[in-house]
């Protein structure tokens, strides 16, 4: 079951979800609110993978944050006004806002979905194109997987609206697993 704007605001208001800076006592009509969504925000910094020879040894489950935090250049988009992202360029980055989902005994557990928003989707952008769920019991501010397959370089910058965050409700008692992304500060696991 999705949430909508209202109940999103009841399950931040009751302690079930955090989200930034939010209370519950929002208008549900007003941004950054949607029906059915809420819209985040980007991050201040934005990683771009460099070109090595290596190999990513995805047998060694570490082995993707070393790599990453090792072979990315990182861009302080409030430092140098923003980034270009180029046609066919991949860059990783991180909401602004931190996302806690506690699972909470003798309450439903929530879950959520990110995804792209229509209007920078039409100008070719992709922002999270694989494993948009957000699982129960997660926090943290959300890695965004973005690429450019337009054909105009876009400028990014920090605290643009790029993307929405559905919630929703998980049926059933949910038990925890071991989640390598909790509490981390950069897309690169750090």
């Amino acid at each position: 079951m999705i949430l909508s704007n209202v109940e999103i605001l009841r399950a931040i208001k009751s302690g079930r979800l955090e989200i930034g800076d939010l209370t519950g006592n929002e208008d549900p009509s007003k941004p950054p609110f949607n029906t059915t969504s809420i819209d985040l925000h980007l991050g201040d910094s934005v990683g771009v993978p460099k070109a090595v020879l290596a190999t990513i040894d995805f047998s060694n489950p570490g082995s993707i944050k070393e790599f990453l935090g090792a072979n990315s250049d990182w861009h302080d988009l409030i430092k140098e006004n923003g980034y270009k992202l180029l046609p066919q360029t991949f860059v990783l980055a991180s909401t602004r806002e931190r996302v806690h989902l506690p699972i909470i005994k003798g309450k439903p557990a929530l879950s959520a979905r990110i995804e792209g928003r229509s209007s920078i989707a039409r100008c070719g952008i992709l922002i999270h194109f694989t494993a948009p769920t957000i699982h129960p019991r997660f926090r943290g501010p959300l890695t965004l997987e973005i690429i450019n397959l337009g054909r105009t370089p876009l400028q990014l910058f920090s605290g643009f609206d790029i993307c929405q965050l559905i919630i929703e409700q998980v049926h059933g008692k949910v038990v925890p697993t071991a989640n390598q992304f909790i509490d981390q500060v950069k897309p690169s696991g750090q």
